[in-house]
């Protein structure tokens, strides 16, 4: 009995020698190697996973980890535009990142807008992305294995080479070291590997914890990823007696028109005429209108920020609208400038096909940035200190939908190849895409949207009236001429309180 219980509270040799092993110095280097090392490694290793989502490319993984104990998850955009989510604070390396590409504008990216699908589309989304994270944090476990081993190798390897080097006169050979070793690296090997699954296991249970609890007071995107706008401030004196106001570029400005009778401002340098959008809006709506637009104004340089023309500065539009104290109405004319519209048509003119994959993405990445910059136009737009009624006009279309290639302003000069019907169907589709931006805005918003109908160019009057638009031939093409102007006044006037 008495040999029993020596047996019975004896640890089998296997045991004592793992626990030697564990107190030994070469294996608690390489234990702290798998943490401090190996781990790291194994997350920038490990390849994002690409997948689509809602028509978006989208790539999950994880961020580049680096000395700080906790961090926030992050955010690529486009590539080259990193943001962190502070609302999501993980503690270890492992925090998650998500990196999207140009924005794609499709059917699929459309369901999310659309009630009826609008939450299967999102279930699913979330369900891509969760098996995205999941495969891979599976392949990072992989990863982890792989790294434990080799740094198992690595170790058992100067533990060998150490052996060899304290042997004399060649009394000991590789073939004895390895003998007397192979079994003191196969418990490194287990040592290795089963400290790289538990941290592993470990880092992806922070980042869970840490993500869930950052998600849980997350109710918008804003929350989510943080919030950065600059509004314009107010720019020169208050100015009254105007009960509206027109910004944008330079349709309303109506370039090509004539010059007003008693210029103000920058009404020179912006080329602003007497039958302009607001000169017209000012004969049909009661009080005042100023205008305020100026050609080749985008959102960025012309409404919320400065815009060079020459030698001249001038203010930002939104920045002299915060000086007005009495407007009523704002009408906003704005968009072709901010996604290239005049280098798209010039390229339609000059090549045989202008829908290649470059010009593709590179609209797209446009539209992306326009879609941006205009949610923030909105918001100032919706506290300006009068709260005016705000009138967003859409971009009209050039041409229609049947275009004879034989007319002058579709054939284009004498060295371009011109524009055919796929062409045209193709830039009839953008304008379209800019303008399902322009609406979608101004709806989350509550503003007004006018969508002016002039009439194209290549097409036949019927009224006896100059055409809406100036042609090739004229000094500004695609512009509206006096009647175009007076159409977009009518569309706007008819919505103006």
């Amino acid at each position: 009995m008495v040999v029993t219980r020596e047996r019975a509270v004896e640890r089998p040799r296997p045991m004592r020698a793992l626990g030697r092993e564990l107190r030994s110095w070469p294996t608690v280097l390489m234990v702290l190697l798998c943490l401090t090392v190996g781990i790291p490694l194994t997350i920038a290793l490990t390849p994002a996973q690409d997948l689509r989502i809602l028509g978006q490319h989208i790539s999950v993984g994880a961020r580049t980890p680096d000395l700080s104990l906790e961090g926030p998850a992050g955010l690529v955009q486009i590539g080259n535009t990193q943001l962190d989510i502070p609302r999501i604070q993980v503690w270890g390396p492992l925090r998650p990142q998500l990196s999207l590409g140009p924005v794609q504008r499709n059917d699929d990216a459309a369901k999310v807008f659309d009630p009826e699908v609008s939450a299967q589309a999102t279930a699913q989304a979330v369900e891509q992305l969760r098996t995205g994270f999941v495969n891979w944090y599976l392949l990072g476990a992989v990863g982890a294995v792989g790294t434990g081993l080799a740094i198992a190798a690595l170790v058992g390897c100067a533990r060998m080479l150490g052996i060899l080097r304290r042997a004399r006169g060649g009394e000991v050979t590789v073939a004895d070291v390895w003998h007397r070793c192979s079994g003191t690296i196969g418990r490194m090997a287990l040592v290795s590997v089963t400290v790289s699954v538990l941290a592993w296991g470990a880092c992806g249970a922070l980042a869970y914890t840490g993500t869930m609890r950052g998600l849980a007071q997350v109710g918008s995107l804003s929350d989510l990823v943080g919030a950065s706008r600059v509004t314009p401030a107010p720019v020169g004196p208050t100015v009254t007696g105007f009960a509206g106001a027109v910004i944008g570029d330079s349709r309303a400005a109506r370039v090509g028109g004539p010059p007003v009778a008693n210029p103000e401002g920058d009404d020179v340098v912006c080329q602003r005429s007497a039958d302009s959008l607001a000169g017209e809006l000012a004969t049909m709506v009661p009080g005042g209108v100023r205008n305020l637009a100026c050609p080749s104004a985008t959102i960025a340089q012309g409404l919320r920020g400065p815009q060079q023309r020459g030698e001249t500065q001038v203010p930002p539009q939104v920045a002299l609208l915060k000086q007005m104290p009495d407007l009523r109405y704002v009408v906003v004319a704005i968009g072709p400038n901010d996604v290239g519209w005049s280098d798209l048509i010039t390229y339609c003119y000059g090549v045989e096909t202008c829908d290649d994959n470059l010009t593709r993405g590179e609209f797209d990445y446009r539209m992306g940035a326009f879609d941006r910059e205009y949610a923030a136009l909105l918001q100032d737009l919706a506290e300006l200190p009068s709260r005016p009624q705000v009138v967003v006009m859409t971009s009209y279309g050039a041409f229609p939908s049947e275009t004879d290639p034989a007319c002058p302003d579709a054939r284009g000069p004498a060295y371009a190849v011109g524009l055919t019907q796929d062409k045209i169907d193709l830039l009839t589709d953008r304008n379209d895409q800019l303008n399902a931006v322009l609406r979608t805005g101004a709806e989350k918003y509550g503003f007004a949207v006018a969508q002016p109908d002039l009439r194209p160019l290549c097409s036949t009057g019927t009224d006896g009236m100059s055409p809406d638009l100036q042609g090739l031939s004229d000094g500004y093409a695609f512009h509206p001429t006096a009647i175009g102007s007076l159409r977009l006044a009518a569309t706007v006037a008819r919505l103006v309180d």
